[in-house]
């Protein structure tokens, strides 16, 4: 019979929802194991990303329930956000049809991979059931002070009229409109995450099953420093304004300042452009600008003059000019800072624009030949803090001092003459969740002129998006719509008007691990069950999502546990972190023409093929130039549906595909070879499979010891790999023990029992292959649940060793011989071979080394 992986896939797929194999309940008696996947935004297609994904996490939960794990393995759908609204406005339909429309569509085509998923507790972050218990933990969030209301300065579209995130920023235009963008200030809700800095950024030493890189970037993106916090006397300055307090983590170069800058938002900006109409206009554009820290990179640096001046801390007489500057952002430090362009580029470019002062405080220890100092026309001189350096101008003297050393010193004499005091900052800042659009999880909390910001009650929740809107035109929906945005005040009564501003989709992103414990409590979580399944064991993901949604999910879960949601283990909720690498395609780029958008023409793959050794359009015989390797992308074309391939080859091809072909956290590259050859051998062991179904017994032998040893080293092999996320070294031992099964003398008994055991091995990668070996063979049971195979540790140890023998530094036979023989008798039957014999010729050799367990080299 042919191997016809569309019916059998089917078949066992219906076995296993049948017997509930992968339904999660509580149970006591078993150790838990939670495994999870980032889950999907239903953008309505599946890709190869997508498969490789699930598939790492269902070879790691079929593994676990093998070894007698009761495991958790749920899945939902992240669901709010801006691309259904996009969808929305440019169909005339509604987000919500989209959305569940294509969560309808995705989940149709991630079920024939046969994922060992506990589809009852499914989700999509957009069921007023899953957002009304979002809307419990902001109440519970703000009771506890954890969740606050103030001013911000934010990214507006004026077109649009929303908040945009520094990435939504295009060359200044909104990414969606390109509108130039604006920045406002805004009344916005926040967490308070900054006031976890420390506690986040300590307990990362504890993540010890985290990448070390996530780690490393999440810390830098907390940014603990120590600095110095001062300020500098305001000659003549408006009135109530006497000073600009500065933050510097270099007050080792306060003696190179050249110039104050402050922040076109800074308080006083904001005053002198009052009365300042070219101040005015220049801020007006610094405010166009993105606030992303590349861009402000990028931009060319730029200034205004606003003629004032400040007296230098350390010397009265010493003035420097105060500049609004567009590189400075008030969110960062103080919104202002003091410029030394000797030791940062940044400043220096922006002297050298204003003929401003350079000076030196610091010079390497040995200039190489051609070395000039900023202020001779060099670059600015900025070395790592780590290093030493000749202090020209240090607050210890002129001395060689690290750069720690100098800061150490520079804080303490600034301390000890009053001048400022040293302080301890972070980089992050509190997280803004207000986002002015329709799709999304309203706020639930009303503005009454009586009381004031109220919360709505509990009782009331979910308070539901209406689905009576319409995106004719510009702006949140929710602003216009007066039957949902006017209601009562809750407190008095009165009339009131709700917040028309939606969540961050990080926030629902946020929590979703633990509401998957008790997804249809009438509580956000239930204790009982959290105390169970959390946390998560094994959670598996991209490393795009390395900060912002983790670092903001650690938030939620210390605040949550604060708030009684959360046992107080799971303030880091994820034991165990793995980020797996993209799967990778060549682009075909057409060579003749270009689109009609004047950009370039790309090829999907089934549209070009091989030929006289040239890459072509099929139908039109075009020449392709042929792109390496990279991120599969839909703008480029190069794109593989899994759909086909599995309609093509079955799911198990792709899943053995993607998990052999590279190391789980590199890329690996699809290609339409390595998929039919993944095909061919799946092929091999079916017919492996059926070979051996129909043997005979036969008497033991050697051969059926010696399989058994294979099989049993095959199954240490195989754990050691599953277990260490090592699936392309599993996928070859058991491509060996495939080999080795094929050729096998042993008697059918035995080739029985390797056969099962093979399905096992094989069966967290290739489920529904190992489910129809299994069950041929004699297999009692699912082989899904069946107890993984312990390798026999006395069966790993070889009686006898194979040594090639080299004869001068060439391979020439090999023997094989007892693993205790003593060396001088490997001596005497080496020189007995054949191979060596005809060698030396009847000459004796002039040396023999063999090395135990390793090689015999003859020397002649």
């Amino acid at each position: 019979m042919p191997y016809s992986a569309a019916e059998i896939e089917a078949k066992w797929q219906s076995a296993w929802d049948e017997a509930g194999l992968f339904r999660a309940t509580r149970s006591e008696d078993r150790p838990k194991y939670y495994v999870l996947e980032m889950f999907p935004y239903p953008s309505g297609r599946i890709h190869m990303g997508h498969v490789r994904n699930y598939t790492m996490g269902d070879v790691i939960a079929r593994y676990k329930i093998a070894t007698g794990h009761n495991v958790l393995h749920p899945m939902g759908w992240d669901a709010f956000g801006m691309p259904a609204e996009n969808a929305a406005m440019a169909s005339g339909g509604h987000p919500k049809d989209w959305t569940y429309g294509n969560i309808a569509t995705m989940k149709k085509q991630m079920k024939p991979l046969g994922l060992s998923i506990d589809w009852s507790r499914e989700f999509a972050t957009c069921d007023p059931e899953y957002y009304g218990q979002q809307q419990a933990l902001f109440l519970d969030f703000l009771e506890k002070g954890l969740v606050y209301r103030k001013n911000a300065v934010v990214n507006w579209d004026p077109v649009d009229m929303t908040v945009l995130a520094n990435e939504q920023v295009e060359n200044g235009r909104g990414w969606r409109s390109g509108a130039l963008v604006e920045r406002r200030e805004l009344t916005q809700w926040f967490f308070k995450i900054s006031d976890y800095s420390q506690e986040l950024l300590e307990a990362l030493d504890t993540l010890e099953h985290w990448p070390a890189k996530v780690r490393l970037m999440q810390e830098n993106w907390i940014g603990r420093s120590r600095g110095l916090q001062f300020s500098f006397s305001l000659i003549d300055g408006p009135d109530g304004m006497d000073r600009v307090e500065v933050y510097t983590t270099r007050p080792d170069t306060l003696m190179g300042a050249s110039f104050v800058g402050i922040s076109p938002d800074h308080p006083l900006a904001r005053r002198l452009e009052a009365d300042n109409e070219a101040l005015a206009e220049f801020n007006a554009e610094c405010r166009r600008m993105g606030t992303s820290e590349e861009e402000l990179e990028k931009a060319e640096k730029r200034g205004f003059d606003t003629g004032l001046r400040v007296r230098h801390p350390l010397d009265p007489a010493w003035e420097l000019p105060v500049y609004v500057a567009n590189f400075i952002l008030m969110d960062y430090g103080t919104g202002a800072i003091f410029g030394c362009p000797a030791h940062d580029q940044r400043d220096l470019d922006f002297a050298r624009k204003y003929a401003l002062p350079v000076v030196s405080t610091y010079a390497p220890v040995a200039a190489e030949d051609g070395f000039a100092l900023p202020e001779e026309g060099g670059a600015a001189y900025v070395p790592q803090k780590t290093e030493t350096v000749n202090y020209i101008k240090g607050f210890a003297g002129d001395a060689q001092q690290t750069g720690l050393e100098g800061i150490d010193a520079a804080i303490a004499f600034c301390e000890a003459n009053g001048i400022g005091q040293g302080v301890t900052k972070f980089r992050l800042r509190d997280w803004g969740l207000s986002r002015q659009r329709y799709w999304g999880c309203p706020i639930p909390v009303v503005h009454c002129d009586s009381c004031g910001v109220v919360p709505e009650k509990k009782e009331n929740l979910p308070v539901r998006l209406p689905d009576d809107v319409s995106f004719d035109q510009p702006g949140n929906p929710l602003d216009r719509h007066p039957t949902w945005r006017d209601c009562a005040c809750p407190k008095c009564g009165g009339a009131a008007r709700r917040e028309t501003d939606t969540m961050d989709t990080f926030v629902d992103s946020s929590w979703y691990f633990a509401r998957f414990t008790a997804p249809r409590a009438e509580t956000p979580t239930v204790m009982e069950e959290a105390e169970y399944w959390m946390n998560v064991d094994q959670y598996i993901g991209g490393i795009e999502h390395a900060i912002l949604h983790l670092l903001y999910s650690r938030f939620f879960a210390r605040a949550m546990q604060i708030c009684g949601h959360l046992p107080e283990k799971s303030i880091e909720p994820f034991n165990a972190l793995f980020t797996q690498g993209m799967v990778t395609h060549a682009i075909y780029e057409n060579a003749e023409r270009r689109a009609d958008n004047g950009r370039p023409l790309y090829h999907y793959p089934d549209e070009v093929e091989e030929r006289d050794g040239a890459v072509v359009v099929k139908e039109t015989g075009e020449a392709v130039t042929v792109i390496p390797s990279a991120k599969m992308s839909k703008s480029k074309n190069n794109v593989v549906d899994p759909v086909s391939i599995i309609d093509a080859y079955g799911a198990d091809t792709a899943r053995w595909f993607v998990l052999s072909d590279s190391p789980p956290e590199r890329d690996v590259e699809w290609t339409a070879a390595g998929a039919e050859a993944a095909f061919k051998h799946l092929t091999r062991v079916w017919n492996l499979s059926e070979r051996i179904a129909e043997m005979e017994d036969a008497p033991e032998s050697d051969a059926d010891k010696e399989l058994l040893r294979e099989m049993h080293k095959a199954i240490h092999d195989v754990t050691m790999g599953v277990e260490s996320f090592g699936f392309n070294a599993a996928i070859a031992k058991l491509y060996a023990f495939t080999n080795t099964l094929s050729k096998s003398k042993a008697g059918a008994a035995t080739q029985r029992q390797a056969i099962r055991t093979l399905a096992q091995l094989m069966s967290p990668m290739t489920p529904h292959l190992a489910e129809d070996v299994w069950a041929r063979q004699g297999g009692e049971g699912l082989c899904a649940a069946a107890t993984w195979p312990v390798a026999d540790e006395a069966m790993l140890v070889s009686d006898t060793v194979t040594l090639p023998i080299q004869i001068n530094g060439k391979r020439r036979a090999e023997i094989t011989v007892p693993a205790d023989m003593d060396k001088s008798e490997v001596e005497k039957a080496a020189l007995a071979m054949n191979a060596v014999q005809k060698a030396l010729d009847g000459a004796a050799p002039k040396k023999i080394i063999v090395v135990p367990g390793r090689i015999v080299n003859v020397v002649i």
